[in-house]
């Protein structure tokens, strides 16, 4: 069968593991805090066309004055940003990130990750953003043999409904969640689709952030997708995979092999996600 359009053909939901610091992780876990807070000090300097100093970035991203004054100096070493007169401002690497040529470039690093790790879990792959209100699919790698779930109903109008959307909006804060679900309402897709907004919050509120998020028959009957939480700087993203329902038992140990592929690569995929 023909994949449909990415925008199109991403229904099926993944789990849900943070990638923020935590304690007893593995390596991975660490490297992406780090990432992690060097990308809110990036946004943060990006937000102040005039330059700010260190102790106002610090504040303004709630880090430790030393953290940041560590971090700032890497950032300037490595050109994404640069110091003038006690303020910082973006660098000439950081401007080359926002090129057209940059972009595609990311955009081809995230889909080549993708297809290996269809290739080597035997699951479609699909990796997605929550971005100034909305969900996004980005990118989506399939096979016939293991086709991506059809979009037969709205993809950004039914978050609560597959695990793609779950896993972005367990990683939003309270306020948030409910300004995205006054615009989407809860509404039933099958008869296993959570019944309304107070159930939905108390499940997202009950997510843990480094475990996947799964959803079984939620968004299409026949369907168990799992979704990994990706959260670098400010951007709230996930992968995510889906499996047909007869193959139910093998969700969580794809989606644990998914999370560990993930930890491997974050950190060459950190500024392709981020910016």
């Amino acid at each position: 069968m023909t994949a449909p359009p990415v925008s199109s053909r991403l229904t099926a939901p993944p789990v849900q593991p943070s990638l923020e610091t935590a304690p007893a992780q593995p390596q991975s876990a660490t490297l992406i805090g780090s990432v992690q807070r060097a990308m809110r000090l990036l946004e943060c300097v990006a937000g102040h066309e005039h330059g700010a100093p260190a102790k106002q970035l610090a504040r303004e991203t709630c880090l430790a004055l030393p953290t940041a004054y560590h971090l700032l100096r890497t950032l300037v070493h490595e050109g994404y940003l640069r110091r003038d007169k006690g303020l910082f401002f973006l660098g000439d690497a950081a401007v080359r990130l926002s090129s057209s040529g940059a972009q595609q470039k990311r955009r081809s690093t995230i889909a080549d990750a993708l297809a290996g790790w269809r290739d080597a879990i035997g699951v479609p792959v699909y990796y997605a953003v929550y971005r100034e209100g909305e969900i996004e699919v980005m990118c989506v790698s399939d096979t016939p043999g293991n086709p991506a779930v059809e979009e037969w109903a709205d993809f950004r109008e039914t978050a609560h409904a597959h695990a793609i959307g779950q896993c972005l909006l367990s990683q939003l804060d309270d306020a948030a969640r409910r300004d995205h679900l006054d615009r989407y309402p809860v509404q039933s897709i099958t008869p296993y689709t959570v019944r309304d907004n107070h159930t939905l919050l108390r499940r997202l509120e009950r997510t843990r952030r480094m475990e996947p998020v799964t959803e079984r028959q939620e968004y299409a009957l026949g369907t168990v997708c799992a979704a990994i939480p990706i959260t670098v700087g400010t951007t709230a993203a996930t992968m995510a995979i889906s499996l047909p329902s007869h193959q139910a038992d093998r969700l969580m140990s794809a989606a644990r092999q998914l999370q560990n592929e993930i930890g491997r690569l974050m950190g060459s995929l950190a500024l392709s996600i981020s910016i």
